[in-house]
């Protein structure tokens, strides 16, 4: 499956006229702000990002889903599955992971898309357990993995930037609960 309709979503692999407007979602510091370093991404980054996200689907089996809005056809963002190998303490594991544009903040879409792809991970990949990696202070992300039913599980440093992560987790008799 790679493609996932929720109510108001559908969750599906990249197209190439997705690229501008996950650019113009990466170049927006507000968006960026919780990522890596903070820094906001180009046409070029954005290009080989998408081009690895669909590696990864080659390759793992999940990946990231572009989010599109059903009644509009816009791009929101992304949500899905990957490997969290910049962190090798949590390994293995498989982190769920969400970026939506700002216009689309605060309208429910991340927790439609999260919950939709968690579904997808624990059922129709057979996944035991999924993580999801936030950096500290990074509320709106924090309340998206606990309305996955998500607990935390450790607190931990980024190893490149060295600010503090909080790791969640919900294993699959968690889910079912």
């Amino acid at each position: 499956m790679s493609e996932i309709r929720t109510p108001r979503l559908l969750l599906r692999r990249w197209h190439d006229d997705d690229l501008v407007p996950m650019a113009d979602i990466n170049t927006d510091p507000q968006v960026m702000r919780w990522i890596d370093d903070g820094a906001v991404r180009d046409l070029d980054h954005t290009a080989e990002d998408i081009e690895r996200w669909e590696e990864e689907w080659d390759e793992e089996g999940f990946g990231l889903f572009a989010v599109e809005l059903r009644a509009s056809g816009e791009l929101a963002g992304f949500t899905g599955l990957s490997v969290p190998e910049f962190l090798p303490e949590v390994l293995p594991a498989v982190a769920i992971s969400w970026r939506l544009g700002s216009q689309f903040w605060g309208q429910g879409y991340a927790s439609e898309a999260a919950q939709a792809t968690l579904e997808f991970a624990l059922q129709d990949r057979g996944l035991d357990r999924v993580i999801s990696i936030n950096q500290i202070g990074d509320n709106a992300s924090e309340n998206i993995s606990r309305k996955l039913g998500m607990v935390p599980e450790q607190v931990t440093a980024h190893p490149v930037y060295g600010y503090p992560l909080r790791v969640h987790s919900i294993d699959l008799t968690e889910f079912e609960a």
